[in-house]
């Protein structure tokens, strides 16, 4: 299942989508949407998670919760059209 995480705080990294979904199953993907241009995040990104039942549970535990100062939004994300771009980055760019 693919996980849409909103309001991440400029300093999340994939790396801390990782650990904090981690404890509710195995992640197999994670990235933060990147600005094309400037490198900077777009203060969201993306978890999959394999097993559907997990990915449940963490959306169900970690929507609404603080995460590195921020309030974070969870929930499933919707399928992407086609036609629609983003920057997406499985490497951490420091600013």
């Amino acid at each position: 299942m693919n996980i849409y995480v909103g309001n991440l705080a400029w300093k999340a990294r994939k790396q801390d989508l990782i650990d904090l979904f981690e404890h509710f199953g195995s992640v197999s993907r994670a990235f933060i949407v990147r600005d094309k241009r400037t490198r900077r995040s777009k203060g969201f990104g993306f978890v999959e998670m394999d097993e559907e039942d997990a990915a449940k549970a963490a959306i169900e535990a970690l929507n609404n919760t603080v995460f590195l100062e921020r309030a974070i939004i969870v929930n499933e994300a919707n399928p992407r059209k086609d036609e629609e771009e983003e920057d997406f980055d499985d490497e951490d760019v420091e600013e």
